[in-house]
């Protein structure tokens, strides 16, 4: 079945449905979701980045708590309440603009405009629901998932912090070292001289 590093899933089919899927991060991630999902008997149309279509082979409806249940041992969860669903797909186009969408073609400077477009809500509706629900403003959300993806690039050892700045699209080195700072307590170069092995490397799960 298709997948893909993205959050953008087409419509489901006839006699198909959506799940909503919390912490969906990675390939990987996909990989995992797809596999618990037709060991628990239905067909995966299609997987994306915190979403799937799915159906039973009979045609029958899905049975959601067989379904948490197979998800829940990995990590993986359900969303049920729409708020809750519209926040998780916020997240997960910030997670594939950030992390899997080349440098070139990331919209560096608009990135409200992006997110509100993909997912088809104002920003400023966005902006509050995810507040609301997270506890933390989207814009710091942004923020940790640049610092995370910085600290991915900074894990090769021979990396630039100039050169670094440059691909997640801050004005300079400088701005990057003050986000880097506020949210690790650390500079990128006291991060890389630390090492790949660091306790200090936090995970895409922890920032979800």
């Amino acid at each position: 079945m298709p997948q893909s590093a993205s959050s953008i899933l087409p419509a489901p089919a006839a006699g198909s449905v959506r799940l909503s899927i919390r912490n969906m991060v990675c390939p990987r991630c996909l990989r995992v979701v797809q596999r618990e999902l037709e060991r628990a008997g239905l067909v995966v149309d299609n997987v994306a980045l915190g979403a799937a279509n799915v159906r039973m082979p009979d045609g029958g409806p899905v049975d959601e708590e067989e379904v948490q249940s197979a998800l829940q041992a990995y990590g993986f969860a359900l969303v049920e309440d729409p708020r809750d669903q519209l926040v998780e797909e916020v997240k997960a186009v910030v997670v594939e603009l950030i992390h899997y969408t080349p440098a070139e073609l990331q919209p560096f400077h608009t990135y409200s405009h992006f997110i509100s477009e993909r997912v088809g809500r104002s920003y400023a509706y966005l902006s509050h629901q995810f507040s609301v629900r997270e506890g933390l403003t989207l814009e710091k959300y942004i923020i940790r998932q640049k610092v995370e993806r910085a600290k991915e690039l900074l894990s090769y050892q021979d990396a630039k912090v100039t050169e670094v700045a440059r691909q997640l699209g801050y004005s300079s080195a400088a701005h990057l070292t003050n986000q880097f700072r506020q949210i690790t307590g650390l500079t990128p170069s006291e991060f890389q001289a630390m090492g790949p092995g660091s306790a200090g490397r936090r995970s895409l799960h922890d920032l979800t």
